[in-house]
């Protein structure tokens, strides 16, 4: 049964194959725009090269116009920039003048101080030592004064 429903399934979806592959249409010039209203007239898209175009009726007939894209534009405005600012780069040479917000090669950048350990003085552990023996001291002295206290009530 479950083999039989299976045969069935696989012949559908050849079928269906088969009858998307014969229905489909050869790509050519039919199939390569794609027209969508606008205000003042169509937009076309070319399926090939991404291109988008507006047409618009003339007195003459429909005209096309590539529409601007807006990468294309920015990447020849950044194009532009580099070059001006590589001339500008040989003219301030040129004139043995600093170039901005560089610094010159002779100098090394500095380098970032590492932390430093300052370790304490002899007069500082001295302190320190005189303090922890006074300290401890009295806790011995507190012990002595509480043994004699617990052993004087029994």
């Amino acid at each position: 049964m479950i083999r039989t429903v299976a045969f069935i399934v696989a012949g559908l979806m050849l079928a269906t194959q088969i009858a998307a592959a014969q229905g489909a249409m050869p790509e050519g010039d039919d199939n390569r725009y794609t027209f969508n209203r606008a205000d003042d007239g169509y937009l076309r898209l070319d399926g090939r090269t991404g291109q988008v175009s507006i047409c618009t009726r003339r007195p003459v007939g429909w005209a096309c116009q590539a529409v601007p894209d807006e990468r294309a534009a920015l990447e020849a405005e950044i194009a532009r920039l580099q070059g001006e600012n590589a001339a500008l780069k040989k003219d301030l040479i040129a004139r043995n003048l600093p170039l901005p917000g560089a610094t010159k090669p002779e100098q090394a950048p500095p380098k970032p101080e590492e932390p430093r350990v300052q370790l304490p003085s002899d007069a500082e552990l001295n302190k320190v030592m005189s303090f922890m023996e006074k300290v401890w001291r009295r806790l011995v002295e507190m012990i002595v004064t509480l043994q004699k206290d617990i052993l004087n009530k029994t």
